[in-house]
């Protein structure tokens, strides 16, 4: 099935949305939001279900779909971590400054913990203050879990995803080095996020849901011209199931926990890859592209986004229809209070 949350006051309004995008019902007299869906899941979806399923037959009154009228899907929640599960991403971020990646990083997933006190709608602005910090998305697909186990094993973690959805995960690259020199972590150089119109039961994606990863593109459009078509199935190192163990290693997983698997990133041929005009599947981030022109020209040339720039992110099914619906932002100047 599909949901949605409609914007009001902080949590939204639980919809069903139709398989189409193009019909939605309230979900009210189930569950008032998302979260309340996802506290009482066992009790919840069967019934979220059946009205999906009358949705789709036409067999109950419903309202257009809009998705501008769409807050993220949690508007905000309980914790956002997000993985770096493509680890060629991580193999150009070292290789473009010369370093080696730790034979670690094929192990053992990277995961930060992010905030999620204010996600962004997904078609809200990026407001940022300053382009000298080196404005960047990641196209990025994450899951919701219910409830997790502490320790919980990577064969078992699997059964405890809820649902899907993909991520726009803003970041300010020329924030990075400060903050990671000082040995502690994200926290400036990640503001708010924004997540798809629609998160989506996995089996809503049929035979692309296989061994817990999601085999479709995910396509990343930059000024309105194609920037990237990599496919999230492919150079997956760790599956959502190995990256919601990792994150309940330690300490048990609350019901709405939102994990991401970092930006989706191909090889070409066993190589860096390249542009979708130049033929290749092209980028989920700015950083990456600059990443292979520093180690093919010793520099980059790409620059990061500037006020006014779009960044479009979706995905489609094996007929070409948007599974989510799309996150569609513009970079905008933010003037905080003085």
């Amino acid at each position: 099935m599909k949901l949605a949350s409609l914007k009001h006051g902080r949590d939204g309004i639980l919809v069903v949305v139709s398989r189409t995008l193009e019909i939605c019902i309230e979900a009210g007299e189930i569950a008032p939001t998302m979260q309340a869906a996802l506290d009482n899941w066992d009790a919840a979806a069967p019934k979220l279900q059946k009205l999906y399923q009358a949705l789709n037959d036409g067999s109950i009154d419903a309202r257009p779909f809009n998705e501008a009228a769409c807050a993220s899907p949690l508007p905000r929640a309980y914790q956002w971590a997000d993985g770096s599960a493509y680890v060629n991403h991580v193999e150009l971020v070292r290789k473009a400054r010369g370093a080696a990646i730790p034979d670690s990083f094929w192990e053992e997933p990277l995961m930060y913990q992010g905030g999620s006190d204010a996600f962004l709608d997904p078609r809200g602005d990026i407001e940022i203050e300053d382009t000298a910090w080196g404005i960047d998305m990641e196209g990025e697909i994450a899951v919701i879990t219910g409830d997790v186990p502490m320790g919980v094993s990577a064969d078992d973690a699997g059964s405890h995803i809820r649902l899907l959805m993909l991520v726009n995960d803003v970041s300010l690259r020329n924030l990075i080095p400060g903050e990671l020199g000082k040995g502690f972590g994200f926290f400036q150089s990640k503001p708010s996020s924004a997540f798809s119109p629609v998160a989506v039961t996995p089996d809503e994606l049929g035979e692309a849901w296989q061994g817990n990863k999601v085999h479709l593109p995910l396509k990343v459009d930059y000024n309105g011209q194609p920037f990237g078509r990599a496919d999230a199935g492919v150079d997956m190192t760790f599956d959502f199931a190995r990256l919601v163990a990792h994150a309940a290693k330690s300490r048990p997983l609350g019901a709405g926990t939102i994990i991401g698997s970092g930006t989706v990133s191909n090889k070409l041929d066993g190589g860096p890859g390249k542009p979708v005009s130049a033929g290749g599947v092209g980028y989920s981030c700015i950083a990456e592209m600059r990443m292979i022109e520093t180690i093919d020209q010793g520099k980059p040339e790409t620059q990061f986004m500037s006020f006014g720039d779009t960044v479009r992110i979706w995905m489609e099914d094996a007929d070409g229809k948007s599974i989510f619906g799309a996150i569609d932002q513009k970079v905008s100047q933010y003037n905080p209070p003085r």
